[in-house]
């Protein structure tokens, strides 16, 4: 279950307009929040990516699963699975037949998560995940996405950005 402020800022993202993938943004930075407080482990740091998508579809944000060829189908039937369950009215929610079985898998995925180590959500892995997550898109896509990113973030925003942005400048120009 997702914690109450992860909820809050994807709300809060819709409602400023902001993409599918920004909503879900807070999801994946609750996961990998998770595993470096060690409440459990991943393989690589796309398992924790992976794992925040699935809670986002599951919460109800609008992430489409992945198109036929970008993953594997045992990926998108599992998207598609989730998105569904967060897309269906309350009273349609499939109630499970056995709670104990359902309660025993949640166990099982979680014990199997802590063997894992903390490594896939390190810094560096993170960042060669964005990375080479953003050298498949092209520049085209990459430019649209940063133009939506600037439109939909606000003047205050703007604002504070530039004034972050020459901070940092200032700061390494001293070095």
């Amino acid at each position: 279950m997702p914690e109450k402020k992860t909820m809050e800022r994807a709300r809060s993202a819709k409602r400023a307009g902001k993409a599918p993938s920004t909503q879900a943004g807070a999801f994946v930075n609750e996961e990998i929040d998770h595993v470096r407080e060690g409440k459990h482990g991943v393989k690589s740091a796309k398992q924790a990516v992976a794992i925040g998508l699935s809670k986002a579809r599951r919460a109800g944000v609008d992430m489409k699963p992945p198109a036929r060829g970008k993953t594997s189908t045992a990926t998108r039937k599992k998207a598609e699975k989730d998105y569904e369950a967060g897309h269906k009215p309350a009273s349609k929610r499939a109630k499970s037949a056995s709670t104990e079985s359902k309660t025993k898998r949640s166990r099982t995925t979680t014990a199997v998560l802590k063997r894992e180590s903390g490594e896939g959500a390190s810094h560096r892995a993170m960042s060669k995940q964005s990375h080479s997550a953003a050298s498949r898109r092209s520049a085209s896509s990459r430019s649209a996405a940063a133009k939506k990113a600037a439109r939909t973030k606000g003047a205050a925003g703007r604002s504070a950005a530039a004034k972050k942005a020459a901070h940092t400048r200032a700061a390494r120009a001293h070095h």
